[in-house]
């Protein structure tokens, strides 16, 4: 299949697709025309590399860790160095989480001692504080 059906089978736009093989996740055969041309298994593959990233994992871990994949879940078998791998992310996620409660409490402090120090005269900061950004939503 081209990478538009492959597209249209995953719900995954190509620019990711192309990503994906820059990456080393997917390998597509090259039709004569230079068409990428991908298996069937290719739907199974792209299911498990959206799974993976939504678990926090980076394109390099999972790179790393496709061959130990199996299934749409998908399910991890034991290869060497996995669960090293799958424990590093988590504690770098656990750190990343900490140091955001960190500034969250940080913040509030903040708030509350600016707060008290209002004067009449002035309305609160909530009731004039410009409405937060969206984080941009990371590439995958």
């Amino acid at each position: 299949m081209l990478i538009g059906e492959l597209s249209r089978r995953t719900g995954v736009h190509t620019h990711q697709l192309r990503y994906y093989e820059a990456q080393g996740l997917l390998e597509p055969d090259r039709a004569a025309s230079g068409y990428r041309e991908y298996g069937d298994d290719a739907v199974l593959t792209v299911t498990q590399i959206r799974k993976l990233l939504e678990a926090g994992l980076s394109s390099r871990q999972i790179a790393y860790l496709l061959p130990c994949v199996t299934g749409p879940a998908p399910d991890l078998e034991p290869c060497p160095e996995l669960l090293d791998t799958l424990r590093a992310r988590l504690y770098g996620l656990d750190e990343r989480i900490d140091a955001l409660g960190r500034s969250r409490q940080a913040l509030r402090d903040y708030i509350d001692v600016t707060e008290r120090r209002v004067s009449p005269h002035h309305p609160p900061c909530d009731a004039i504080a410009p409405e937060p950004e969206p984080e941009p939503e990371p590439v995958r």
